[in-house]
C-alpha cells in the first residue's frame, strides 16, 4: 500500500513525498528493517494526515 506516497532513492537513503503531506519521509534501511524512531515518523504523519482512511 502506496498511500499516495512517490519514492525516490539517493544512495542507501529512499525519500518518500506526498501531494498533501508537507514532510519529506526519509528511510535508511537498519539491516533489513527500518529503525524504530522512522516507523514512529512514519505512522504520526499517517494518523496526522489521516492517509489511508478512504481505503
Amino acid at each position: 500500500m502506496s498511500l499516495g506516497f512517490s519514492q525516490h532513492t539517493r544512495g542507501s537513503h529512499h525519500i518518500f513525498s506526498h501531494p498533501d503531506v508537507l514532510e519529506l519521509i526519509n528511510l535508511q534501511r537498519d539491516g533489513g528493517k527500518a529503525k524504530p524512531y522512522q516507523v514512529r515518523q512514519v505512522r504520526a504523519i499517517i494518523l496526522q494526515y489521516k492517509l489511508g482512511a478512504d481505503e
